[in-house]
C-alpha cells in the first residue's frame, strides 16, 4: 500500500463574482482540454454544450455566465457546463439513514481537488468540489443532502457529468421528492448512483445513458447498479462486498474508517480519499480521516486548510 499526504481546502466563495473562486479554481483550468471530449474541445461542440445547459438548467445560467467571464480559456468556459466531459469512473460507497448522508469517497489522490466549499449562488449550499464548480457530494440550507458513487457499467452518452447535476440538484431543490423529479428529466452522461436525504426520507436511484431513474430497494449504494457484476470486477471493486457491509453497519462513522469499507487501493485510484457525514436538517458537515475530523456548518463554516494521513497503519488491505 501507498502512503499519501494530502491537503483540503475549505473555502467560501459566495456568489462567484468576488473573485476567490476564480483564485482557486484557475490553475486547475490551465488543463481543461483534458476533461473535454473531443466534440466539446471544437466551437461546435461548445455551442451544443452550452445549449443543452440552458435547456436543462435555466435557473444557473447567471451563475455559470458570472463564473465563466472570470476564466480567460474558452476550453474552460466550455468545461463549466459539464456537458462535454470526458467519462471518469471512481470507487465509493455510501448510505442515507434517519436524516444522516454518509459516505466514502475513493479515488486516486493527487487527482481529487479537495476543496469543501460553501457557496450562495441560488441558495446556501456546502459540499465538496469537483470540476470547478461541480460538487461530489453535499448540503444546502433546506435540509436536502445528495452524493454519488459511480455506477460501474463502463457507457457513455449525452448528457451531464453528475458533479454538476448534484449542483443543480441542491441549488433548486428542497426535498428528496423534488430531487427525484428532477433527475428524470437530466440527461446524465455515464451511469451513477445518487443517494439523496432530507429529514422525512431517504431514496438511492440508479442512473445513466442508457437507463430511466431506477429507485433501489434501499438507500446504499457501492459500484454496480441493476446487472449482475463479473467476478473479475468484483475482485478489484469488491463492490458487492462493499454494499453488504454498508447495509450491516448502518450509519455508523467508525465502520467507514476500517476495512472493508475503507480501501488502501490508492495506487489503483481506489482508495479512501475522505469520509463524508451529511446532517442536513441540522446543517453540518463532518469531513473525516484516520485520526482526524473537520466539522463545517451554515452558520461555523472553518475556512482554512487541514493536511491529513491516508491510508491505515499496517495495514495490507487483505487484498
Amino acid at each position: 500500500m501507498s502512503q499519501y499526504v494530502k491537503t483540503f481546502h475549505a473555502v467560501e466563495i459566495g456568489d462567484g463574482g468576488d473573485g476567490r473562486w476564480a483564485e482557486r479554481v484557475r490553475p486547475a483550468m490551465v488543463r481543461a482540454e483534458d476533461w473535454l471530449t473531443e466534440e466539446g474541445q471544437t466551437p461546435e461542440g461548445a455551442a451544443r454544450a452550452r445549449r443543452l445547459f440552458e435547456e436543462h438548467m435555466p435557473e444557473l445560467v447567471p451563475a455559470l455566465d458570472r463564473l465563466s467571464g472570470q476564466l480567460a480559456s474558452p476550453q474552460a468556459r466550455t468545461l463549466l457546463t459539464m456537458a462535454a466531459v470526458r467519462p471518469f469512473f471512481s470507487g465509493c460507497t455510501q448510505i442515507g439513514r434517519k436524516g444522516t448522508l454518509l459516505r466514502n469517497y475513493d479515488f486516486a489522490p493527487e487527482h481529487c481537488e479537495g476543496t469543501i466549499v460553501s457557496s450562495h449562488f441560488l441558495r446556501p449550499v456546502i459540499g465538496m468540489q469537483e470540476v470547478g464548480w461541480g460538487l461530489l457530494d453535499g448540503m444546502n440550507n433546506a435540509g436536502l443532502a445528495v452524493s454519488l458513487t459511480f455506477g460501474g457499467r463502463f457507457v457513455h452518452g449525452p448528457g451531464f457529468a453528475v458533479p454538476l447535476v448534484l449542483r443543480y440538484l441542491l441549488e433548486t431543490c428542497r426535498t428528496v421528492g423534488e430531487a427525484m423529479g428532477r433527475l428524470r428529466t437530466l440527461p446524465i452522461a455515464i451511469p451513477q448512483n445518487i443517494t439523496l436525504v432530507d429529514p422525512e426520507r431517504t431514496v438511492t436511484v440508479h442512473v445513466g445513458p442508457d437507463i430511466p431513474l431506477i429507485k433501489t430497494p434501499d438507500s446504499c449504494a457501492a459500484n454496480h447498479q441493476h446487472l449482475p457484476v463479473p467476478d473479475e470486477q468484483e475482485r478489484t471493486t469488491r463492490t458487492q462486498a462493499r454494499l453488504a457491509a454498508i447495509r450491516a453497519a448502518g450509519i455508523d462513522a467508525a465502520a467507514m474508517l476500517r476495512p472493508p469499507l475503507y480501501q488502501c487501493a490508492y495506487d489503483e485510484w481506489l482508495g479512501t480519499v475522505y469520509t463524508a457525514q451529511y446532517r442536513p436538517a441540522e446543517g453540518c458537515a463532518t469531513y473525516l480521516w484516520p485520526g482526524e475530523s473537520w466539522e463545517h456548518s451554515f452558520i461555523g463554516f472553518s475556512s482554512g486548510s487541514r493536511t491529513v494521513s491516508l491510508g491505515l497503519p499496517d495495514e495490507s488491505d487483505d487484498r
